[in-house]
């Protein structure tokens, strides 16, 4: 099986190219999720623990079968550490055998970036020029340059209740051609913008983003909701437009959708984002309406992420040939492979 470590992932990427690796996991993403019906799918296992969650997230097709290992920690930054971590690994589904494990926490930010900008491609306006980004962690400069890849964006406004992950943030942004402007609240990170996009770490039901400071025509992408308890959207802004999740029973759960009763989520759900890519629903249909993608990240784009990795570490020829299942020409004799 193929082994890819981050440095494995890095060499990938500088080779086939940022922008390429964003393009090329958009168009896999549309390919599975064109064939929604043919994934095994089922919300994600959490295991609750003392400061975070870890999950377990699969699915399989007729092909492979894929899962992640991942963790939410908001307060490992205090201690030095990353707050989402992640590994993930790909079968083949003919015999079961692996066929890659690969660093997940980079390409995790690659494929929750690619997904957002899918949900902008059906669901913002085509003109939309001005980003308003709540939250400048680990996938804040993916979201912001994902996003230029099919919108003009000229301008991001940001906010971090944290001053060094702002400056993090216009380090790393500062040779990207956008202009930036710091702003000292969310709601003012969000005046004047197309797009807002809020991607926060708090574990729990908070209102990150006020209802009052959507305005008309304006797309949401709500991403840092994604387990029981945690939210970041004013429930109000839910029934204001067109809400569009990944996979609704999960979402019902961890999304903030969650914030609503059933028959709530009745009214508000517009569509999965399958049904906007297969072209059975519909998504934005004129320049005034509110849309708001509640994301909270699904198996099924681990596999196609998994799926372009596997792909480029096999075309490039990075990576380690590794032995995960023993190298025995008797299959019942186990026991020889300690010989």
């Amino acid at each position: 099986m193929k082994l890819v470590t981050v440095q494995d992932l890095a060499q990938i990427v500088h080779k086939h190219g940022f922008d390429n690796f964003i393009r090329d996991l958009i168009q896999y993403l549309k390919e599975d999720f064109v064939r929604w019906s043919e994934f095994d799918k089922s919300p994600r296992y959490a295991a609750h623990v003392p400061g975070g969650v870890l999950e377990l997230m699969p699915t399989a097709d007729k092909q492979y079968f894929s899962f992640k290992c991942v963790n939410g920690h908001p307060d490992n930054p205090f201690s030095g550490k990353q707050t989402v971590v992640a590994t993930g690994q790909l079968n083949e589904v003919k015999y079961g055998y692996p066929i890659l494990l690969s660093e997940m926490t980079t390409i995790t930010a690659f494929r929750t970036a690619a997904t957002a900008i899918l949900a902008s491609e059906y669901l913002s306006r085509k003109d939309s020029s001005v980003l308003g980004l709540v939250g400048t962690g680990a996938q804040s400069e993916f979201q912001a340059l994902a996003l230029k890849l099919i919108r003009p964006i000229t301008t991001v406004r940001y906010f971090d209740t944290d001053p060094a992950a702002m400056d993090k943030f216009e380090r790393n942004m500062a040779d990207k051609g956008l202009t930036l402007v710091r702003c000292n609240s969310a709601k003012e990170a969000c005046e004047g913008v197309d797009i807002i996009t809020v991607c926060t770490a708090c574990k729990k039901h908070v209102v990150v983003i006020e209802n009052d400071w959507v305005k008309p025509g304006m797309h949401i992408n709500g991403l840092g909701g994604d387990c029981p308890g945690k939210t970041e959207l004013d429930k109000n802004i839910l029934f204001r437009g067109k809400v569009v999740v990944e996979f609704t029973e999960q979402s019902m759960v961890e999304g903030d959708i969650q914030q609503l009763s059933i028959d709530e989520v009745a009214q508000v759900l517009h569509a999965e984002l399958w049904e906007l890519i297969s072209g059975s629903k519909v998504g934005r249909e004129n320049a005034d309406e509110v849309t708001i993608f509640d994301s909270v990240g699904f198996a099924v784009e681990d596999f196609s992420v998994l799926r372009l990795t596997h792909d480029l570490a096999h075309k490039y020829g990075i990576g380690q040939e590794v032995d995960m299942v023993p190298p025995i020409a008797d299959p019942k004799n186990l026991i020889s492979v300690l010989n």
